[in-house]
């Protein structure tokens, strides 16, 4: 895919680029010396070295030659020239260069905040205007964490907000901002979260989305408006002046990128309809959950930002720290390092991070884990360095060593993806950082050993290997071996402890030595404290070829396979749908016009049902399952509640909400869902909260455990919105209203507005077609939807108790213009239900709950019957993730109290709930056309002794009690075994510390053993 913002950003880069490095370094080009001009030269020949070029390409014994910051030739056959300073690189391996995507590296708050000068929005977390190129500080210290893990280059973004600004590509030579920014404006971050912890608008993942669509909105009228207002001015109002809309104006066009933050895979979901509804650009900053739902992901085609931040083992050390950890956090420790590798296998367009790791130190371990856990070293080196480079449009100066870009290079003294390589030295723009300083001698290879021993000469061998710090020395004489414990090098000083084997002596040797060129010489301490000297010569180096540890632990990959949703009962892959079903000899109750049929059969063929009657013929191909003393009925449906929501279920800070939608968090992942099929509830209406007079939008979904979110919802469902009266709105006093007038009048204004702005757009409709300059009214996403309802595109559900508001809310309807389509809860409805019945609404309702507040005393258990007895069509609802898997029994109590026929209750759960959510013609009832939805269970469906067997949905068994026996006893497997593997992986773990922590040098252990002599071997020879 090309970028627009390639071109752009390859010529400012090259112009930038070459006034930065080409001339020599003075401070500055436009700032004037001070004292003595610097003409430091910076021409260097790396030679005999290793050279990855680029991923999958070596050069062995090559020489890279820099030159002014730049690469003037790489190859294995160089003319070094004259003026070069030297270095060889013998045994050491040069990669390109790391380029991070997402960091807030050198950027600390203004002092003049954007959030409260100049032309701002009127949201304080939209700060599109901000640039990480004004915010730029020297940051030293970052620069240098991030060039001990190889990093050259960052792109660094403004923190906080929803749209936090735009940001700068910076080189980390630890220069001034002036001197290190190679592009500004590269991309414009954004988030799903507003993480500064206010109480402004959004507080919710639904208002963050309703606000950045919004804002995405705004921004193109505001580009349209100016534009039009320029051409033509007269007679018209000039639109406002917003520094953020037009700093989004070049990536809402899709001109650069935008870089959005997620929180998890759902997430990633959610932002992509985003993207195609705008047609961004977009990259995604993702969490280190993409695995979870690695096809989803990919068919988004969007580019991710990949986080190496794979969390520590969960502390199981005590059976209670255990069970503070579910399954799917001891999975998740299990699977999250192969996260970059599955994202590979299927080919998902990625780039690896520092981000939200808490310590960039572990940044390269994290990566070397990745590789062991199944990403390719090729993939991972491209991530870091091509693969960005690409993105920004900067291949032709970044991402590889080829003659003509930067001089960004790694250098390291093995491997890169092996745990012992260190990166010895990090290259910017032709600039040394060393990392890691290693001795001026290797030492490496094979040696002569003599010492004199209590008058006995002692002429042996020595072989030294290993890398870095981390030696491993092997003493032989004559027949016998010894490897030495513990050897210590610091810099020209070597320290060993070893068996006194070949010494004669069982006791433990220590000895110490000088590193003087190919000659060690020094003295030594027997185990009965007796000193002697000793001596080693060099007889052959180490061959430089780096070749893998093989003696490596084989690398556990993750224990089980993914499932969907990841966790306790999770699948593998949805339920099948049998082509034919037939179930026969039950007691079905139909909620229809064939009432209760015993013994009863029904048919189904693709999710629908066909039939439902008595001694149905036997279709040939069928599954036919005989449910003889089993009961059947309609999957029960749940008109009010608040399952599978992600973020937060309110956004209470405004008083009317109705542009934000339930649809958009949807969390598909929620254990309700699967504890609630287990209760024979196949349908939900999940709603706004009733924090605010106008919430959102509602959504309806089955219950289809382990499907994404869009595959949950019920797409022809007729949109709904929520509106709440009473206690819970009026309790805020940090914004109007707070009486009940008050909250009535609140949403007569909204609707008066909403009619305003129907009347602006038909005016503009009819003069735009004479005047094709008139600045077009805004889109109010929050306005459109209450439009909606007074069109009758959308319904309302009404959160009431008491029947003076009830009876408020039909009198507004009136003067408006709309109806009142479902009231929640309606405790006093009983007061109310001929008034309800005339108005044309609906009720659903609590069962048997009552002064629990205020609102709630004069509730009574006969509510429900007394209003069915007045023709409202009544259902009951749960508003609880706990109740709603017994709604069956909450039906029951229509018949306890008020006598309501048994089949009549059992409506108030499936058909009337499915009236109100317009649904009757799909669900609700078994009738032929409708969906397969029904549910299995041992006894009478309104019989407290009734257990919930089987739950279909569209002709697939989502729940059965038999399976789920099963996956419980999988789940505590499961448990088990991760918890065994933690601790056995922390046994290891502590291990390796304990045996780093004793290859380290103690200096005051060896001048306790005292000096050393310079003619200690002068005989040996």
């Amino acid at each position: 895919m090309s970028y627009s913002i390639t071109q752009f950003r390859i010529q400012g880069s090259r112009i930038l680029l070459l006034l930065l490095f080409c001339i020599p370094s003075m401070g500055g080009q436009t700032e004037p010396v001070i004292g003595l001009h610097t003409n430091t030269p910076r021409t260097f020949a790396l030679t005999n070295g290793r050279i990855i070029t680029k991923p999958g390409d070596l050069l062995q014994g090559a020489t890279l030659l820099v030159r002014d910051g730049y690469i003037e030739q790489v190859d294995t056959n160089v003319d070094v020239p004259p003026d070069a300073v030297v270095r060889d690189m013998r045994g050491k391996t040069i990669y390109p260069g790391f380029i991070d995507l997402y960091t807030n590296y050198g950027i600390r708050p203004a002092e003049n905040d954007d959030r409260v000068n100049g032309a701002k929005h009127w949201n304080p977390s939209v700060l599109a205007q901000r640039r990480a190129s004004t915010l730029l500080n020297q940051d030293k210290t970052s620069a240098e964490d991030l060039r001990k893990s190889g990093f050259c280059a960052v792109l660094t973004f403004p923190k906080d907000g929803i749209f936090k600004g735009t940001g700068a590509f910076v080189l980390l030579n630890g220069k001034r901002p002036n001197q290190t920014i190679m592009a500004e404006d590269v991309a414009q971050a954004m988030s799903l979260w507003n993480r500064r912890g206010s109480r402004q608008y959004p507080v919710s993942l639904m208002g963050a989305i309703a606000l950045i669509r919004q804002t995405l909105l705004d921004t193109q009228w505001y580009e349209e408006s100016w534009a039009k207002f320029r051409q033509v001015s007269a007679g018209q109002t000039a639109p406002e002046t917003n520094l953020s809309l037009a700093a989004l104006s070049p990536y809402v066009r899709g001109d650069k990128p935008v870089v959005m933050q997620v929180s998890d895979e759902l997430d990633i979901l959610r932002v992509s309809k985003i993207a195609r509804e705008f047609g961004l650009d977009m990259w995604v900053l993702g969490s280190g959950y993409e695995y979870r739902r690695l096809k989803a992901v990919k068919e988004t085609r969007l580019r991710l930002i990949v986080p190496v931040n794979f969390p520590k083992a969960p502390n199981v050390s005590s059976i209670e720290q255990e069970l503070r950890l579910n399954l799917q956090q001891l999975r998740h420790w299990d699977c999250a390092p192969e996260n970059p590798g599955r994202l590979a296998e299927i080919g998902v367009d990625f780039v690896l991070t520092t981000a939200h790791l808490k310590s960039r130190a572990e940044f390269l371990h994290k990566v070397r884990l990745a590789v062991q856990r199944g990403l390719s070293d090729e993939i991972a080196l491209g991530a870091l360095t091509t693969k960005p480079a690409e993105w920004l449009g900067m291949s032709h100066l970044l991402g590889t060593l080829q003659k003509g870009k930067l001089a960004n290079f790694v250098v390291t003294d093995g491997d890169l993806f092996d745990d012992k390589t260190q990166i010895l030295e990090t290259w910017v723009a032709g600039d040394r950082f060393i990392v890691t300083s290693e001795p001026d001698i290797d030492i490496r290879g094979q040696w002569t050993f003599n010492a004199e021993v209590q008058g006995k000469q002692i002429k042996g061998q020595m072989k030294i290997s290993g890398a870095g710090s981390k030696l491993s020395i092997t003493l032989g004489y004559q027949d016998k071996e010894t490897k030495v414990q513990k050897a210590t090098r610091q810099d020209r000083l070597l320290m060993l402890s070893f068996p006194g084997t070949i010494f004669g002596t069982g006791k433990w040797v220590r000895v110490t030595g000088i590193i003087e060129g190919k000659a060690i010489r020094g003295h030594g301490l027997l185990g009965d404290a007796s000193r002697f000297n000793w001596c080693a010569d060099m007889i052959e180096p180490q061959e430089a070829d780096v070749k893998a540890d093989e003696s490596a632990t084989p690398i556990q990959m993750a224990e089980f396979p993914i499932v969907y949703p990841e966790g306790a009962f999770g699948r593998l892959e949805p339920p099948k749908q049998p082509a034919v079903l037939l179930i026969k000899n039950a007691t079905i109750w139909t909620c229809g016009p064939n009432g209760i049929l015993s013994p009863g059969d029904l048919l189904v063929r693709g999710g629908k049902i066909a039939q439902v009657g008595r001694n149905l013929v036997e279709p040939e191909g069928a599954l036919v399952i005989n449910a003889m003393d089993k009961y059947i009925t309609p999957g029960l449906i749940d008109a009010h509640s608040h399952v599978a929501i992600s973020g937060g279920g309110n956004e209470g800070t405004h008083a009317v909400t109705s542009e934000v939608r339930i649809q958009d968090v949807i969390n598909s992942d929620d254990i309700n869902i699967y504890r609630q099929l287990a209760g024979g509830l196949t349908t939900a209406c999940t709603l706004h909260g009733s924090a605010n007079p106008i919430g959102g939008t509602y959504a309806v979904i089955k219950l289809k455990w382990g499907a994404l979110p869009d595959e949950m919802l019920i797409q022809d469902a007729k949109p709904g919105l929520k509106l709440a009266l009473g206690e819970n709105v009026k309790r805020s006093s940090e914004r109007y209203p707070n009486t009940r007038m008050g909250v009535v009048e609140i949403i007569r204004d909204a609707f008066l507005a909403a009619k305003d702005y129907r009347k602006q757009r038909q005016i503009y409709r009819h003069q735009s077609k004479k005047n094709r300059n008139l600045i077009p009214p805004r889109t109010n996403l929050r306005l459109e939807h209450l439009l909606d309802v007074l069109e009758g595109r959308m319904i309302i559900h009404c959160h009431a108790y008491r029947q003076d508001e009830i009876h408020a809310m039909m009198y507004l309807a009136d003067e408006i213009g709309f109806k009142f389509n479902v009231f929640i809860h309606v405790l006093e409805g009983y007061k109310v239900a001929e008034e309800i019945r005339r108005h044309g609404a609906m009720a659903t309702i609590f069962s048997d709950w009552w002064a629990y507040k205020v609102e709630a005393y004069d509730a009574i258990p006969y509510n429900g019957a007394i209003l069915y007895e007045q023709g409202v069509v009544t259902s009951f609802n749960s508003d609880s993730a706990e109740l709603a898997r017994r709604m069956n029994t909450e039906a029951a109590k229509a018949t306890k109290y008020g006598n309501v026929p048994p089949e009549e209750a059992l409506k108030f759960v499936t058909f009337n709930a499915a009236k109100q959510l317009c649904l009757d013609h799909r669900i609700g009832s078994l009738e032929p056309g409708k969906d397969a939805d029904f549910v299995v269970w041992s006894q009478s469906p309104l019989s407290t002794y009734s257990v919930c067997e089987q739950t279909w949905i569209e002709g697939r068994k989502y729940f059965d009690i038999a399976e789920d026996r099963r996956l419980r006893e999988q789940a505590a497997g499961q448990r088990t075994k991760l918890v065994q593997k933690i601790l056995n992986e922390s046994k290891k773990a502590k291990k390796d510390k304990e045996d780093a922590s004793e290859s380290s040098t103690d200096l005051n252990q060896s001048k306790r053993t005292g000096s050393v002599k310079s003619n200690t071997c002068s005989n040996a020879e």
